[in-house]
């Protein structure tokens, strides 16, 4: 008779990748989508006049910067992340895959007159390409990233001082879930969350402290109804067609991008 092996417990890595995957979507629904549902629209990250520099993450940022020092922004979108915490920055590094981002982010980098970077790609692929900062920051990236640990460790390895990850407590699609209900009658799953994460970092060994509060406000451009409706068709895998019933719905279940909590994530570096 063959002994059965135990199955190992899944470590919080793997249950990380596991809870990602489950947001996966049905194929039969992907493969009729019009549009990629992961593109975005560059104005909804845009670094303007909304950015709270006083934020949980803005200022144990700014904590480690101190007098002053350069930022490596993970993901940077429009800078949203970053440009809050010049000054005392001195040099901003952007990272982020969408070359259109990448161009607000140079844009507002000009206006600002502050020295900036950019440098096109996927973390961890690209860290190649930056040298060490005094401070990473990373905003509202990591639910993307199904392979958390070389991610993670790219981050700590590119730091001289600190390390400050923004994401929401639960998953940010999880505003999406009645609209998914409502045009494809599928439930959406609930992890990972915020806290999940958090095992997942201290478990990779660094003293990570959690500090919760309300989201800083996203872009003027995301509550623009008119922006909503073909961002949110794009993530509904919908047609262009139904941007009529998509909007009677917007309008009477009013999606809230910024009435969520947000999570910092930060760790010095020795």
């Amino acid at each position: 008779m063959t002994e059965r092996v135990p199955l190992a417990p899944m470590t919080p890595v793997d249950e990380w990748r596991e809870d990602l995957a489950a947001w996966g979507i049905p194929e039969a629904i992907l493969t009729q989508a019009p549009e990629s549902p992961w593109s975005h629209d560059p104005a909804a990250f845009a670094a303007d006049d909304t950015i709270d520099r006083d934020s949980i993450s803005n200022l144990r940022a700014l904590e480690g910067l101190g007098a002053g020092g350069t930022v490596l922004d993970v993901g940077c979108g429009g800078g949203r992340s970053s440009f809050g915490l010049v000054p005392p920055a001195t040099e901003l590094i952007g990272v982020d895959a969408s070359a259109s981002m990448l161009a607000s982010f140079r844009e507002s980098a000009q206006r600002l007159g502050v020295a900036a970077q950019g440098v096109e790609g996927k973390w961890p692929e690209v860290a190649g390409q930056v040298g060490k900062v005094d401070v990473v920051v990373c905003h509202h990236v990591l639910y993307n990233v199904a392979e958390i640990e070389p991610f993670v460790r790219a981050l700590h390895a590119h730091a001289r001082r600190r390390v400050v990850i923004e994401i929401t407590t639960a998953h940010p699609q999880s505003a999406f879930a009645p609209a998914w209900w409502h045009f494809w009658a599928i439930n959406r799953p609930t992890r990972p969350t915020a806290e999940t994460a958090t095992e997942v970092i201290r478990s990779m060994g660094f003293d990570v402290t959690v500090e919760i509060g309300p989201r800083p406000p996203m872009a003027r451009a995301a509550a623009d109804l008119a922006r909503q409706i073909p961002s949110l068709r794009r993530r509904l895998c919908l047609a262009s067609n139904r941007d009529p019933e998509l909007e009677t719905w917007l309008r009477a279940n009013p999606i809230d991008l910024g009435d969520r909590r947000s999570a910092t994530l930060w760790w010095d570096v020795s």
